[in-house]
């Protein structure tokens, strides 16, 4: 199996596709009938001005072609046992890799349980809301095409992996591997969507199509990342976050803050507005340095808000903060992008960057 990337947005939780290791029609019914139930103000990015975030010719020049195979359609089309089966020696590495072929007796046992899933009414209907809210998928290939592109230019070891789409009854949202990515389209239908995955609601905001693409860079991100695995503190892990965040800024310039962060843009400009406070906190309370793990988390993982700051404070905030340092520390070193994504010391990050709290205007 090739590498599975992580996920910069979850990394305390999971690693794409660990998710799909249960039996596909346990979790299908299981999230499914759980979504049935529930039936910048601040901007870097340029949006009043296209071109002046623009990619440089040489990148948009580069001969590169994305196309997604939209496996949802092949796979709601077939009917019987045979069908899947051929299907499953169609696209070897999506039945190793997503339906976790592994798990199952044979080849034969899990495409009896895709002919089971298939037929679920109520999957069919999540499917028919996928196809009506990805009728075109034209501007999604043309994005990913783009930032594969940027992502070649700087890093020419980078192969252009298969994209497919797919309709997983919210089993799995996104599996990045070197080889392969599967987009699960089911989650990331509107937020006013009927169909919902069972995810706390903060969270499931960040899955509209806006984010999809910026996340996708953000995990592949992780194999350039490169880190000190001794290193334990909240330092190293805002640091990598940053790393991480600031690569997609660069492979995607013209996008808002707002889809690779996730937060919203009133979020990010209180952001900055209480930087100075924030950084007090971080410097009054020796957190730099900090390796409980429950701490670091206050900081690092996914929360509504930090409440350790101030429950109007969005979650994350060290990743942000992060993301701020390394900024500072590619500017004033002037660097390129993968010398950046090279460096593990993140003393020499930090101490290098100059970073200070901006002051509001």
């Amino acid at each position: 199996m090739d590498k599975i990337y992580q996920n910069p947005f979850y990394r305390e939780f999971y690693t794409f596709g660990s998710n799909s290791a249960q039996p596909m029609n346990q979790l299908l019914k299981k999230s499914l009938f759980l979504a049935l139930t529930s039936v910048l103000v601040f901007f870097y990015s340029c949006k009043s001005d296209p071109d002046a975030c623009a990619l440089d010719s040489d990148i948009l020049d580069l001969d590169l072609e994305v196309k997604i195979t939209r496996l949802e359609d092949e796979f709601f089309g077939a009917k019987t046992t045979a069908d899947y089966l051929f299907l499953l020696d169609k696209y070897p590495d999506f039945a190793s890799n997503f339906l976790q072929e592994s798990l199952y007796e044979s080849p034969e046992s899990l495409a009896a349980s895709l002919v089971e899933v298939h037929q679920d009414s109520a999957l069919r209907v999540l499917y028919d809301s996928v196809n009506l809210e990805f009728a075109d998928i034209t501007t999604l290939e043309k994005e990913l095409e783009t930032a594969f592109k940027a992502v070649k230019y700087y890093f020419p070891d980078f192969q252009v992996p298969k994209v497919y789409t797919f309709v997983s009854g919210f089993n799995s949202d996104l599996i990045v591997s070197d080889e392969m990515i599967v987009i699960g389209l089911d989650y990331f239908l509107p937020a006013d969507h009927t169909f919902q995955p069972d995810i706390a609601r903060y969270m499931a905001v960040r899955y509209e199509k806006e984010y999809l693409v910026p996340m996708i860079v953000l995990a592949i991100s992780s194999k350039y990342n490169i880190t000190n695995p001794a290193d334990n503190t909240l330092l190293s892990e805002m640091i990598y976050y940053g790393k991480a965040y600031h690569f997609v800024k660069a492979i995607m310039p013209c996008t808002s803050d707002q889809y690779i962060i996730g937060y919203t843009p009133d979020e990010i400009a209180e952001c900055f507005d209480n930087e100075e406070y924030i950084w007090a906190h971080f410097v009054e309370n020796e957190l730099l340095y900090e390796t409980n793990p429950f701490e670091i988390r206050k900081y690092i993982g996914e929360a509504p808000f930090t409440d350790a700051i101030s429950t109007k404070a969005p979650g994350r905030l060290g990743r942000w903060l992060g993301w701020n340092i390394v900024d500072d520390y590619r500017f004033n070193q002037d660097l390129d992008l993968p010398v950046l994504m090279m460096e593990s010391d993140v003393e020499k990050i930090f101490r290098q960057s100059g970073y200070r709290p901006r002051r509001p205007e």
